[in-house]
C-alpha cells in the first residue's frame, strides 16, 4: 500500500483561506513559456544534442587533440634542448591553431534544464492514489484543485474555470479528456461521474450508482468511458446510450488507481492498490446484465510482481503488446511485460516511488516521476534502461504527469503545489497526415439521449 494523504479534506480555515488568496495556475517566477501545439522542427533540445551528461560524450570529442594533450606534457619534460625563439613562437602558433583554445580532454553534457514555466496550483489534493491532471487533444490542459476544474489552454496561456462542485460531492478526484480534445470526464469523491462539454462549459450527463465510493482513475477508448474506483471495480461506459454501464471487470480486492486503454482499444491495463496488475481483453468483457461472479473474471492476464501499488502505468507507442508499470513506495520498481505472453521482460529499481510513466513518442525513450528522496523526473534510455537525464525542482513526490499532443513537453503537478512544464522530449518530427478513425466524437448522437 501507498500512503496518499488526503489533505483536502482536513486542511484547516486558515489553510484555505491562504489558498483562496493564490490565484489558481498563476504563473510563478520570471519564465514565460507557451508550449506549442504543432511545430516543424525535428531539433531536439540543446541539453540533448550532446549525449549522456553523466558520460563523455563521442561526437563531442576531438581525440586527436586529445592525444596530443595527454602527450605533450611528457615530451616538454624530456626535451630538455634550448630552442630558438622563432621555433618556440612557431610551437605556441601551431598549439593555438590546432587546439583553438579547448583544453579539456573528455566532453561532459551539460546539466538538464530547469522547468520551462511553473505555476501555482493551490489546494492540490496530495494524493498517489488519484489522477488530477490531463492535456487534450485540442492543446489544452486539465487540473483538478480541490473542488474546482480549471482549463488552461496552452496555445494561449489562458486560464477558465470549468466547474466547482458542492463540498458533498468533492472533492475532484480524477479528470480525462476524451480523443476530440473538446469534453471531459470528471470523477468525483461521492462516487459519481460528470461529462463536461469544455467549449460551452456545460455539463452533459451524470453517470450515478457506477461505483460505491470515489472514482480516483478514468481512460477513454473512443465512447467507451472506462471507471476505476475505490470499491475495487472497473466499468465499461458507453456514453452515447442511456443505459450506460455496459461492462464490467472485477479483479481488484482494493482500490483501482490505474487505467490504461491500448492504442488499438483492445486490451485495457489497470492497476491497484491491491499491488495488481490486470491486462483484460474489451472483445470478451462480460456484460453487467450477468452479474455472475465467475463471468465477471475474465483478465487476460494477472501480474503479481510489484510489491507495493500500481498506479504508474504507459502502453509503448512502437511495440503494441508491450506495457511498462511502476510500484509504489515499497516496490520502487518500473516493470516491462509482454502483454501476449504473459512475461516480465525487465525490471529496475529506481529507488524511489514511482508515481507516473510516460512513453518518448519521437524516440525510444521513458520518462518516470517520482517521490521522496528526491522527487525528480528521470529520463531513460529504452531498452538499456540508462539514465539519459534526472530533472529536478520540485519539492514534493510528482504525483501526476501529462504529455502536450505533439508528445514534447511534459506537464508535472506535485504535492507541492506547483504546476510545471518541461520539454524534455524534443521537438516531433513534421506532422503526417492522420488517418481517419471511428467514433472520435463520443457526444455525436447526444441529443438522441436527451
Amino acid at each position: 500500500m501507498d500512503a496518499g494523504s488526503y489533505r483536502y479534506s482536513f486542511s484547516s480555515s486558515t489553510e484555505k483561506a491562504q489558498s483562496r488568496c493564490r490565484q489558481p495556475l498563476a504563473k510563478v517566477g520570471s519564465t514565460v513559456y507557451i508550449p506549442p501545439l504543432r511545430s516543424s522542427s525535428s531539433n531536439p533540445p540543446s541539453y540533448r544534442q550532446s549525449g549522456d551528461r553523466f558520460i563523455p560524450d563521442r561526437s563531442a570529442m576531438d581525440f586527436d587533440v586529445a592525444h596530443y594533450l595527454l602527450t605533450q606534457p611528457r615530451k616538454e619534460k624530456e626535451n630538455t634542448e634550448v630552442v630558438s625563439p622563432a621555433k618556440e613562437a612557431y610551437r605556441k602558433l601551431l598549439a593555438e591553431t590546432l587546439l583553438n583554445n579547448r583544453t579539456r580532454i573528455l566532453a561532459f553534457n551539460r546539466k538538464p534544464p530547469s522547468a520551462e514555466r511553473t505555476l501555482d496550483a493551490p489546494d492540490l489534493v496530495d494524493d498517489f492514489y488519484l489522477n488530477l491532471l490531463d492535456w487534450g487533444s485540442r492543446n489544452v490542459l486539465s487540473i483538478a484543485l480541490g473542488n474546482t476544474v480549471y482549463l488552461w489552454n496552452a496555445s494561449e496561456g489562458s486560464t477558465s474555470e470549468l466547474v466547482t462542485v458542492e463540498d458533498d460531492l468533492g472533492p475532484v478526484t480524477s479528470v480525462n479528456w476524451a480523443p476530440d480534445g473538446q469534453h471531459l470526464a470528471i470523477g468525483l469523491n461521492n462516487s459519481e461521474v460528470q461529462l463536461w462539454d469544455s467549449s460551452s462549459a456545460r455539463l452533459l450527463r451524470t453517470l450515478k450508482e457506477i461505483h460505491r465510493s470515489r472514482v480516483g482513475t478514468l481512460a477513454w477508448n473512443n465512447n467507451i468511458l472506462t471507471t476505476g474506483g475505490m470499491d475495487g471495480k472497473i466499468v465499461n461506459n458507453d456514453v452515447r446510450i442511456r443505459n450506460h454501464e455496459v461492462n464490467t471487470y472485477r479483479g481488484h480486492q482494493q482500490e483501482v488507481c490505474g487505467l490504461k486503454w491500448s492504442a488499438s482499444g483492445k486490451h485495457l491495463a489497470s492497476g491497484g492498490n491491491d499491488n495488481l496488475l490486470h491486462i483484460w481483453d474489451f472483445s470478451v468483457a462480460t456484460s453487467s446484465s450477468f452479474p455472475s461472479a465467475a463471468n465477471q473474471n475474465q483478465w487476460l492476464h494477472r501480474f503479481e510482481g510489484h510489491n507495493a501499488a500500481v498506479k504508474a502505468l504507459a502502453w509503448c507507442p512502437f511495440q503494441s503488446n508491450l506495457l511498462a508499470s511502476g510500484g509504489g513506495g515499497t516496490d520502487r520498481c518500473i516493470k516491462f511485460w509482454n502483454t501476449l505472453t504473459g512475461t516480465c521482460l525487465n525490471s529496475v529499481d529506481t529507488g524511489s516511488q514511482v508515481c507516473a510513466l510516460l512513453w518518448n513518442k519521437n524516440e525510444r525513450e521513458l520518462l518516470s516521476s517520482h517521490g521522496f528522496t528526491q522527487n525528480q523526473l528521470t529520463l531513460w534510455k529504452y531498452p538499456s534502461m540508462v539514465k539519459v537525464a534526472e530533472l529536478c525542482g520540485h519539492t514534493s513526490r510528482v504525483l501526476y504527469m501529462a504529455q502536450s499532443p505533439d508528445g514534447c513537453t511534459v506537464a508535472t503537478a506535485a504535492g507541492d503545489e506547483t504546476l510545471r512544464f518541461w520539454n524534455v522530449f524534443g521537438n516531433p518530427e513534421v506532422d503526417k497526415p492522420a488517418a481517419k478513425t471511428k467514433c472520435t466524437e463520443p457526444f455525436a448522437n447526444y441529443s438522441r439521449i436527451r
